[in-house]
């Protein structure tokens, strides 16, 4: 069998890693939590054709599959005296329950009341609840309601977002956290938690949501009208 000739003057070609390095450091420092396929797949849709296994021999010669994971820090919040408000829709107070099904399966209720009169403005469940839904509960709570001058929660995830953050500046509201581990410092939902879990969610069992939801509504009318 013979051998072309040009096999003989064949050259490999280096290929230039720095665009792609570029790239996946720039994702390192905005998305720390993504891993290798996260950074892959995105590269495919910024139109990168090198293979996952290319990929992946830069993703290990930058070390990044030996990131650590840091806690995000919280600022440091100001003790603040829970005061009664002089009117409606000064202050809501928001907090998050937990709860289960017969099965076993976990949901959670999201409270808000306005602590003029503790009067409880929405309870929504659901098995999930993220910042993006909070805010679109708030949207419509906002729609009914008016716009509170502030909101005073806990340090939970979803308050701390980025997305809830943006969206109370751009409505103009104040958020007020409490102090971590100081949950008297939201006394009034504190207190409506209690009385919501006696009265409604240890007084029923409940096979899925449409009963918690329909009974946590029922009870709400009798109750607060």
């Amino acid at each position: 069998m013979e051998t072309h000739c040009s096999v003989y003057y064949y050259k490999a070609k280096q290929r230039d890693d720095e665009p792609l390095r570029q790239e996946m450091s720039s994702m390192a420092t905005l998305h720390n939590q993504w891993g290798f396929w996260m950074m892959y797949s995105r590269l495919r849709e910024l139109n990168y054709k090198d293979n996952h296994k290319r990929v992946y021999r830069i993703y290990t010669a930058m070390k990044l599959n030996m990131r650590r994971k840091h806690k995000k820090r919280l600022p440091a919040r100001i003790l603040e005296p829970l005061v009664q408000p002089a009117r409606p829709n000064e202050t809501w107070s928001m907090d998050f329950m937990h709860d289960g099904l017969i099965n076993g399966k976990s949901f959670r209720s999201f409270n808000v009341i306005d602590d003029f009169n503790r009067e409880v403005l929405n309870i929504t469940i659901d098995t999930s609840l993220t910042s993006l839904r909070i805010i679109r509960e708030l949207n419509k709570l906002i729609e009914w309601r008016g716009k509170p001058v502030r909101l005073r929660m806990d340090n939970g995830p979803e308050y701390v977002s980025q997305a809830m953050e943006d969206w109370a500046e751009s409505n103009e509201i104040a958020l007020t956290f409490i102090q971590p581990g100081k949950p008297h410092q939201n006394g009034y939902i504190e207190r409506f938690n209690r009385t919501y879990r006696q009265e409604v969610l240890d007084n029923y069992a409940f096979e899925n949501l449409s009963q918690a939801r329909i009974m946590t509504q029922a009870w709400m009318w009798r109750v607060f009208h």
